[in-house]
Parts: C-alpha cells; sequence; structure tokens
C-alpha cells in the first residue's frame, strides 16, 4: 500500500505527512497518528497505519515540526506542548480533505504519544475515539525511575547547567536519546536496548531519525503529567495497551493513568509476557497492538 505525500502548516511551519487510503470510495473514517521521542513517520507506524487502512480506516502520519521531512528549528527539540498542538492542526487538515470524513476521527499514539493522545482528547471535541500505546505519563516520575538516583541526580545537574548556558549564549544543547552504555554516557532513555532497535529503524526503514534531542527537551519532560486532563476525558473512547514488562514507560504508572480516565468507555488491553522496546522488535507483539487497535478503530469509527 502506498501512501500520499501530503503537508499542511502547524504554526506556520511546514509539516509533511503519509496519508494511507483505504480502498474503495470515501468519504473514509480516519485515524491521526505521530510517534513518540525522536520518531519519524516511516518509524513502526506504517505497519499500523497499513492494517487500519486494509480494515477501511484512514490513516495519517505525520512528522512533528523539527523532525523528518518536516521544517522547523530547533531541529530535534521535543516540546510535548507543541506537538499535541501539531496534532490537533493535523485534525483541521483531515477536516479538509474530501476523501476523509470529518465526523469520524480517530487518534493514535505510541510511547511519548500515547499521552499526548490523551492530552487531544480531553482538549478536542473533534475526536471521536483515541489508542494509546504504552504511553508516557509522568515525566519527572519515569525520568526517576529509568534512570535511579545517582543518575538523576546527574541528569538533573545536566539540565541545569544547559539552562544556565541558554541564557548566556541563546544555544540549546543537546544529548544522546539513548547509549549503548548507560554507565559511562548520559541520555534522555538509558537503555541499551533502545539504541540498538532504533538504529536499525535508522538503516532500514527511517533513514531521517537522528538519535539525540535537545537537552531542554528533556527538562520539558520533566514537567510532563497527563492526570491533570483525564477528568475531561468523558465521553470520548479509550483503549490503552500497555505491556506488562514495560520498565521504560512504568505499566504500573500507565494502568494507575487508565484507571482514573473519566469515561465508562474505556477498554485495558495488557500485552502479557513482553516489555516497551518489545512492541518494536517482536513482529507477533506489534501485530497484536496492530489488531487490537484496528477491531476498537472499526467498532469506534465505522460502527461494528
Amino acid at each position: 500500500m502506498q501512501p500520499l505525500d501530503v503537508a499542511f502548516q502547524s504554526a506556520g511551519t511546514q509539516v509533511r505527512a503519509h496519508l494511507y487510503l483505504p480502498t474503495g470510495p470515501g468519504p473514509h473514517p480516519v485515524v491521526v497518528m505521530a510517534g513518540g521521542w525522536c520518531y519519524v513517520k516511516e518509524l513502526v507506524q506504517p505497519e499500523y497505519a497499513r492494517v487500519f487502512a486494509s480494515a477501511g480506516i484512514a490513516a495519517l502520519v505525520f512528522d512533528y515540526r523539527g523532525f523528518g521531512t518536516s521544517d522547523g528549528e530547533p531541529r530535534q527539540h521535543i516540546d510535548p506542548w507543541a506537538q499535541v498542538d501539531d496534532y490537533k492542526n493535523a485534525i483541521s487538515f483531515v477536516e479538509t480533505r474530501p476523501e476523509l470524513d470529518a465526523s469520524r476521527i480517530g487518534i493514535w499514539g505510541i510511547s511519548y504519544s500515547g499521552g499526548h493522545v490523551l492530552v487531544v482528547a480531553a482538549t478536542d471535541p473533534r475526536v471521536q475515539c483515541v489508542v494509546s500505546n504504552i504511553p508516557v505519563v509522568d515525566g519527572w516520575r519515569t525520568m526517576q525511575s529509568v534512570h535511579g538516583a545517582l543518575a538523576f541526580r546527574r541528569l538533573e545537574a545536566l539540565i541545569l547547567e544547559d539552562r544556565r548556558k541558554r541564557l548566556a549564549t541563546g544555544v540549546l544543547g543537546t544529548m544522546p536519546m539513548s547509549t549503548p552504555d548507560p554507565a559511562r554516557e548520559l541520555s534522555t532513555w538509558p537503555f541499551p536496548e533502545v539504541t540498538s532497535a532504533f538504529l536499525q529503524f535508522k538503516n532500514t526503514v527511517a533513514p531521517t531519525h537522528e538519535h539525540w534531542n535537545t537537552i531542554a527537551s528533556t527538562e520539558l519532560l520533566m514537567s510532563y503529567d497527563v492526570r491533570p486532563f483525564l477528568r475531561r476525558i468523558l465521553r470520548t473512547p479509550v483503549l490503552m495497551s500497555v505491556a506488562e514488562q514495560d520498565d521504560i514507560t512504568l505499566w504500573e504508572e500507565e494502568i494507575d493513568v487508565f484507571n482514573a480516565i473519566a469515561t465508562p468507555d474505556k477498554r485495558l488491553f495488557l500485552c502479557r509476557d513482553t516489555s516497551h522496546m518489545t512492541l518494536y522488535s517482536n513482529k507477533s507483539r506489534l501485530e497484536q497492538l496492530a489488531e487490537q487497535g484496528r477491531d476498537f478503530l472499526v467498532a469506534k469509527l465505522l460502527g461494528r
């Protein structure tokens, strides 16, 4: 299935996307999709998008501002609230497409964007349903847990040093997204399996992926918490998928957040005997999550 190359404006910046269309006449229901930390649109998401399109639901997969083929500066700067805004502008864009049905719009996210879609659902009434996979839900708690006490002290010191340098020079400092040797090098996500998986993607399907981010991105992550928005998700159906052994985005925190979502129309899927990165590297686990998302979107957007 070959997607269409499309583009739209977000805060005056050109955002580029792939649009996967089902066969047959429209207008089709559509799910808006974007990735997590340092993702580009070719990374993992096409496998989900093709499953959705084969079931009759179009999928718009976009690169955030400053990432992949989208315009925007500074590069590799992850402002979660700007990314939430990109989601909303992507929704505005699909409303303009005659082959898409503006009354049947879902949103899908994974990892960091798995948290974003909960915020979008709480604040954008156009969203008809949400699929949130292995979401980041509390950035400070997550960073504290994944780094451990001593490395977390070093991370806090690095962030403070970078803030002072930004005032003096106006230059954003950078750091690795992850590293193969967390004991020797500080990174945002200190897991060797993250490094190997993402570099494999870069060398195969996602050449525009860059494996670094601004230090300010990590500082913004430390203030990120989806919980204040959960009571505002009153009617929008939510599917949350959680990996049983996820010690990266913390599955116990995800389940706590799921329980706090206000709507009674929600479903938790627990992917047994797996971890955060297994959902990227293990084809059967990825297919399992894609099928769960497909069935949920079909039920909520196609009514069957």
